[in-house]
């Protein structure tokens, strides 16, 4: 069921250049979409990637694939633990702050723009959506950008080029655990 979402949304990921995406699986039931996860979990466990159900709701899943090392390396950048803290996130142990996150998303309260930061995005850009509220933005792709435009649009064009290919390899007849990156 998620095979296509696997590579029509989360390619960077596949291929080691992004920490994490997210995906919505709609009209699944919460059993098929968990033995999805848990099939692709094996699958995808000796490329070091993780499946987590966020959340789940009305017949929708919200589904993330991330790499653990990488997420832990990003929790870790200089200003994100203050970031986090002032967030809610007393530990950015990365199962702690997952925990988190998951409970915050199930609150159905605001939604936790950080979330961003479990997707490899710029601590910069995080909080210029935060405090601009989406707004004001410099640049709009993968995620809007708010400080280093260059870069940004360089990364954009990388992911672009990755799924594109991605999606090519797929369609020829590569499978998702050939077409992943072990790290």
């Amino acid at each position: 069921m998620i095979e296509k979402y696997l590579i029509n949304q989360c390619s960077p990921t596949l291929a080691s250049l992004k920490t994490g995406s997210l995906f919505t699986v709609t009209s699944c039931d919460i059993n098929s979409i968990k033995k999805d996860i848990g099939y692709w979990n094996e699958k995808l466990k000796n490329k070091l990637l993780n499946l987590i159900l966020l959340k789940y709701k009305d017949g929708s899943a919200l589904v993330y694939l991330y790499r653990k090392n990488m997420l832990k390396e990003d929790l870790e950048k200089s200003g994100v633990a203050r970031f986090m803290k002032r967030n809610g996130y007393d530990d950015i142990n990365v199962d702690n702050a997952l925990n988190i996150l998951e409970k915050k998303l199930s609150a159905d309260e605001k939604f936790p723009h950080e979330i961003g930061l479990f997707l490899g995005y710029p601590l910069g850009d995080v909080i210029g959506f935060i405090k601009n509220s989406g707004k004001k933005f410099k640049r709009a792709g993968c995620w809007k950008v708010y400080c280093n435009e260059c870069e940004a649009v360089k990364t954009f064009n990388k992911f672009k080029k990755c799924k594109d290919i991605y999606m090519r390899l797929w369609r020829e007849g590569k499978s998702i655990v050939q077409l992943t990156v072990a790290v």
